[in-house]
């Protein structure tokens, strides 16, 4: 591997969210270091994972079967949806393991600076899925950051034409400026049970 292909490596990998130059350098240096016990599995499992896991058409989540396990199971409550940003939230929830509803992966929020409007994020394909299935409520259950809020009160405005759906936010527990996929159980749980209405 000559140097233009391991900096092209460190800079792939510093790609990654949470990642910067020297993580990265440290990374690469382990992967080469331990070719066949660590980057030969890792370069095997990404190849699978390119191939074998895919985007629910449904909600957004990513899983082997589309439509994923989530949306497919005939035990979960289909009447309800809860809205959430990110696939790590949903992963947070089903952690948790007490909502038992549907979810809807919206892609981020609303933010002029990063230029996501609502054209970016999924809510045509969410008042599609109320409309055409018999949702009776949702749950936004998106960040408190400022972006978060905006969100909450954008899709909360379009869903005043659905005129016998309950619209829920998360109460108590969540921090202003806080991001769901860092909560803990107890606090989501709290804020989850104390949904209060909003349209």
């Amino acid at each position: 591997m000559d140097g233009s292909a391991i900096e092209k490596l460190i800079t792939d990998i510093s790609k990654l969210p949470g990642l910067g130059r020297r993580s990265s350098q440290r990374i690469a240096l382990y992967l080469l270091k331990n070719k066949d016990r660590s980057l030969l599995p890792l370069i095997q499992t990404l190849e699978s994972s390119h191939k074998l896991i895919s985007e629910c058409s449904n909600c957004g989540n990513v899983d082997m079967t589309n439509p994923c396990n989530i949306c497919s199971n005939s035990n979960r409550d289909k009447k309800s949806i809860c809205i959430i940003e990110d696939v790590a939230d949903l992963w947070t929830f089903e952690r948790t393991g007490f909502y038992r509803g549907l979810y809807h992966v919206l892609g981020g929020s609303l933010s002029a600076i990063n230029g996501i409007g609502t054209e970016e994020l999924t809510i045509t394909k969410l008042l599609k899925r109320i409309e055409q299935n018999e949702i009776t409520e949702v749950i936004l259950a998106l960040s408190t950051t400022m972006e978060g809020q905006t969100t909450t009160h954008v899709i909360a405005d379009k869903l005043e034409i659905f005129k016998d759906l309950t619209v829920t936010r998360l109460a108590q527990g969540i921090p202003i400026g806080g991001e769901v996929h860092y909560l803990d159980e107890n606090t989501l749980n709290t804020a989850f049970q104390s949904r209060k209405k909003i349209v």
